[in-house]
């Protein structure tokens, strides 16, 4: 491979690192491509919960938090750091309407997420620091 010709660092030869000079291996997969429906107090997500979703889908259910009792992630493929603040805002509104809030489904992305932000299973950010 020869160097494009970019890149001022000989350090790390034959090709440099900006992006532009790389061909791309890969598309990104469609963002935003989450749904929501609500039915007997229970949220059912389905797709991935990524910031474009959450975005989306954050005025369809703010409107619905107060009938909330359940979060139901089974469908859900993977959620990012925007997904897992969207489900922990619902979570808190449903405790802060004196209901505990559950969770099913443990879609890829959201252990790993909630152990990151130091969640409770239940998505609570106060949980003691013990209730992991």
């Amino acid at each position: 491979m020869r160097r494009c010709g970019r890149s001022r660092s000989a350090r790390w030869p034959p090709n440099c690192a900006p992006a532009a000079c790389r061909p791309a291996t890969h598309r990104c997969p469609v963002a935003g491509d989450a749904s929501a429906r609500v039915q007997d107090g229970t949220l059912h997500l389905t797709g991935t919960l990524d910031r474009a979703a959450a975005t989306r889908l954050w005025p369809q259910l703010l409107g619905q938090a107060a009938r909330l009792r359940h979060l139901d992630l089974g469908a859900v493929e993977r959620v990012d750091s925007a997904g897992v603040a969207l489900l922990a805002e619902l979570a808190a509104r449903i405790r802060a309407n004196g209901h505990a809030a559950t969770l099913s489904g443990s879609p890829a992305g959201l252990e790993e997420l909630c152990a990151a932000y130091r969640l409770a299973p239940g998505l609570d950010y106060n949980a003691a620091p013990g209730a992991h």
